[in-house]
């Protein structure tokens, strides 16, 4: 996958898992960016891990891996964040 394609993937999962996590109104289209792309990286490790394919190109699979991974990510964040606090 290309540059933009990451990006691309990267924003539409970090939303998409922002909204499902309830963090959508703390984050903006960089963290999106960022926590999709993250998120994709770590989704591919979690697919890997169980004998599935990881992100395999700009596709609706990829983006579901990305979803799964970045929500996985800002679940990680959460724990951490009420563990501080």
């Amino acid at each position: 996958m290309g540059f933009l394609s990451w990006i691309i993937i990267g924003a539409l999962a970090g939303w998409i898992a922002s909204m499902i996590t309830g963090h959508n109104k703390e984050m903006g289209a960089l963290a999106n960016i960022v926590v999709g792309i993250v998120g994709g990286v770590i989704g591919g490790f979690v697919m890997n891990l169980i004998g599935g394919e990881g992100v395999t190109g700009f596709n609706v699979w990829s983006l579901l891996v990305a979803v799964l991974g970045s929500v996985i990510l800002l679940w990680i964040v959460r724990a951490f964040k009420k563990n501080i606090s």
